[in-house]
This record gives structure tokens, C-alpha cells and sequence, in this order.
């Protein structure tokens, strides 16, 4: 389990983890954005995915997780990359009339968009 240093965690806090087996790591001393990237990311996973969809179960879980990784960095637009992906580059622009086609993913909770060539 990675967590903060904040003095709310005690070390009683850390020995119910230690017990069951789970290593402990601390995020770095004065790195106030570490935390930042994967409250984020749990955000967003939170409000596009595990809002809209019941999960059955652990295996059903890990599967929409998965999904939900390749669309998030394969697919997704993120405004701090201009609308283009993690993973992917932008296409450049055509002036052109262009067809796109919808790809619907778990279920149609999640669509992706592509230019037809």
C-alpha cells in the first residue's frame, strides 16, 4: 500500500497492514503532486466507470478495470496532451470531409471515436 506521510497515520495504522502481509511504502518527503497523478486517475475512474456499471465480482472487476485502462490510454482525450492520448499520438489534421465511426466498449458505458479513412 503506498500512502502519505500524514501524521493522521500512525504506526498502529501501519501495523493492521504488516500483519496481513501488505508492505507499507511512504510517498517521497515534500513531493505534494505524487499523491496528485493517481487521485486522479482514481477520479476518473471512479466517475466514468465504477458509478455506472455493478461489478459482480473480483474477476468481473479486473476485467472492466483493463478495459477501462486501454480506453483511458489508448482512447480518452486528456486536455493537458491537446485532446490526445497518453499512449497515442494526435493524428494530423485533414481538411477534408471525414467519416467517423463509433466503437462502443463494456456494454456502451464507454465510446471511442476514429477517423474513417
Amino acid at each position: 500500500m503506498i500512502r502519505d506521510r500524514d501524521s493522521k497515520f500512525t504506526a498502529l495504522f501501519d501495523e493492521v497492514f504488516t500483519t496481513e502481509g501488505i508492505r507499507v511504502v511512504l510517498s517521497a518527503p515534500q513531493a505534494p503532486r505524487m499523491n496528485a497523478v493517481m487521485e486522479r486517475w482514481v477520479g476518473s475512474v471512479r466517475r466514468e466507470l465504477l458509478d455506472r456499471i455493478l461489478v459482480m465480482n473480483e474477476r468481473h472487476l479486473r476485467k472492466v478495470l483493463a478495459e477501462y485502462e486501454t480506453h483511458f490510454n489508448m482512447h480518452r482525450p486528456h486536455r493537458a496532451l491537446q485532446q490526445g492520448s497518453p499512449l497515442r499520438a494526435l493524428p494530423e489534421p485533414v481538411d477534408a470531409d471525414i467519416d467517423v465511426s463509433r466503437r462502443d466498449r463494456l456494454g456502451g458505458l464507454l465510446h471511442e471515436y476514429a477517423q474513417v479513412a
